[in-house]
């Protein structure tokens, strides 16, 4: 993997706000403007090394799919901070596997073997929409005889063709917060309920606030029952809510896209239960939930959270704070692992996980060591020419 110098597009600032990404625009402390995509350079991945961080996706979804499942058979809620009256039902939707989506881990990677899990966003993963359709189309007018790691569109529309064999009729509810004012949540909901719609369902978008209770069922802003629901909204969210335990309720004829059991593998908790059950493995970081133990240097992640929350990292020549509130009341303490450096900007890679196989990739760096909301995203191409 390397990173290249590129000439943006003519335009491109138009284009990609055409393409949804409306929330190109991300206002700095100082009060001035920069944009979050950016194509002023990219980076390029060798196609050996793709296939090997696809195989290297899929085992740690195999290994976060157990860690749940050790969760569950030895009750351990308490570690995850999920309250005692939600158990039951996270252990009943991890039993009768309802539907479920979509993923992303956040891999430590500069390019040298291994990858190392910084954290998984299962429950409501963003960043979609760049790095499912506007990379791409920049990779049609910039490199049109080259590939991308990114079949995230194809697999989304199969993944909702799958969902929608199972269920007895084909609307669908696609809902998120409009608290989030960027717009970023509204776009990837709708960039979702489109690839719902490519697959025969029949979506009806709408705020999660607008979601209201009839005494015996959740219903829409028109009064038809919401039977089955897709929401860009946490589970953590939703059970702190007073509606919170009636979508848990076994009665409730709802089916929740992400479901409930996916709470599991969203809380940072699970990095600690992985190296528990997969000590020294090769694609982890040591982590505790009781404190650092004996690493001398370490980050400190809230066990919940969106993506973006508070994290401190401490390190052996003092203390780094992302900006936010600390007041978390539970921590899982890993190891620090200094983010690779590419022309002074650190990366993370994004893996995506669609129906539990490896679906695509997006890059984001940042100045500093926190991948913050400060971040930017760029795009990337595989250095091997297409089949065909």
């Amino acid at each position: 993997m390397r990173r290249e110098v590129c000439r943006p597009r003519a335009g491109w600032d138009a284009t990609v706000r055409e393409q949804g990404l409306v929330y190109v625009d991300t206002e700095l402390p100082d009060g001035a403007v920069m944009s979050y995509w950016d194509e002023s350079a990219c980076y390029a991945l060798e196609l050996p090394e793709v296939l090997r961080l696809e195989e290297a996706t899929e085992e740690l979804h195999r290994m976060a799919v157990a860690a749940a499942e050790h969760v569950v058979a030895h009750r351990r809620y308490a570690d995850f901070g999920i309250p005692a009256w939600a158990a039951d039902a996270v252990a009943r939707s991890l039993r009768e596997q309802p539907p479920t989506l979509y993923g992303r881990f956040d891999l430590w990677y500069d390019g040298s073997w291994p990858p190392k899990l910084l954290e998984y966003n299962a429950d409501t993963p963003t960043a979609l929409v760049e790095a499912a359709i506007v990379q791409w189309y920049w990779l049609e007018d910039t490199h049109p005889e080259l590939d991308q790691w990114n079949s995230l569109h194809e697999r989304l529309v199969t993944a909702w063709a799958q969902i929608k064999a199972g269920l007895h009729q084909p609307t669908l509810h696609v809902a998120w917060s409009s608290e989030e004012t960027t717009g970023e949540d509204l776009m990837t909901a709708g960039y979702l309920a489109e690839t719902a719609r490519q697959a025969g369902l029949a979506p009806h978008l709408l705020p999660m606030l607008e979601i209201g209770w009839d005494g015996r069922r959740f219903v829409d802003d028109t009064d038809q029952p919401v039977t089955t629901c897709f929401k860009l909204y946490p589970w953590e969210w939703m059970l702190a809510e007073p509606y919170g335990r009636l979508a848990l309720e076994p009665g409730t004829p709802t089916t929740w896209i992400e479901p409930a059991w996916k709470l599991l593998l969203s809380n940072k908790a699970l990095l600690a239960v992985l190296w528990e059950l997969y000590p020294d493995h090769p694609y982890l970081l040591p982590a505790y939930l009781d404190g650092p133990r004996d690493m001398p240097e370490y980050v400190a992640k809230p066990l919940l959270g969106r993506e973006g929350a508070a994290v401190r990292i401490v390190t052996r020549s003092g203390e780094v704070h992302s900006p936010g509130d600390y007041g978390a009341e539970g921590w899982c303490y890993q190891q620090f692992q200094a983010l690779p450096a590419f022309d002074g900007n650190h990366l993370v890679l994004g893996s995506w996980v669609v129906a539990g196989e490896s679906a695509g990739a997006g890059l984001r760096e940042s100045s500093g060591l926190i991948t913050d909301g400060y971040a930017r995203f760029l795009p990337h191409y595989v250095a091997a020419h297409r089949a065909g």
